[in-house]
């Protein structure tokens, strides 16, 4: 996989943007940090723990690839998760994206995260076709009633990403020195939109 940056401009939140446009940059940015971090590695890579944590860049691939589907297409829209979602027998093993990561190949991995990516995009702009950032949620397990709003549902997933990027610089930086706030460019594990 070709990690070059060809050149492409930062992506990041518009600085005077509306309110869409802001929670969409900001996650987008995110995401595009997280694909650089992570990106261009073999399994040995995908495998490393820093310290006493079990956290590797493996099952941050795959965690994150379940949140996207979790939060975008069940909860947001209820539908089901699909493959390999709706396999798992999550009672057994509640943790499985993180315990079941370092069987699968770094192609499989990515390709799981950025398919996620690319099919949580198309469930948020249908939810924004469908009232806007006030669109709520179709289900929402512990809630007492009130469902959270698109709008929540991003700023929930901006603290995810932010977190989970967190730990992926800690553990890139360990692996290759890599260091930095946002990549010098679109990383080539990155789904592009089609716009």
């Amino acid at each position: 996989m070709d990690e070059a940056t060809h050149g492409w401009e930062l992506i990041e939140p518009p600085v005077a943007g509306d309110e869409v446009a802001t929670l969409l940059g900001s996650l987008e940015r995110q995401r595009a940090t997280f694909a650089w971090k992570v990106g261009g590695l073999d399994a040995e890579a995908l495998a490393v723990k820093v310290a006493a944590s079990e956290i590797t860049l493996g099952g941050l691939l795959k965690h994150l690839a379940f949140v996207e589907e979790l939060w975008f297409s069940t909860t947001l829209h209820g539908r089901s998760p699909g493959r390999p979602w709706d396999t798992v027998d999550w009672d057994r093993d509640p943790q499985w994206p993180w315990t079941s990561a370092a069987q699968d190949g770094p192609q499989d991995l990515y390709d799981l995260w950025r398919t996620a990516v690319v099919r949580a995009r198309a469930a948020i702009d249908e939810a924004l076709a469908d009232g806007g950032l006030d669109h709520r949620v179709v289900w929402q397990p512990g809630s007492d009633g009130e469902k959270s709003s698109l709008r929540r549902v991003l700023v929930d997933l901006i603290e995810e990403y932010a977190r989970h990027v967190g730990h992926a610089d800690l553990i890139r930086e360990s692996i290759d020195g890599l260091v930095g706030e946002d990549p010098p460019g679109v990383p080539g594990l990155y789904p592009l939109r089609g716009r």
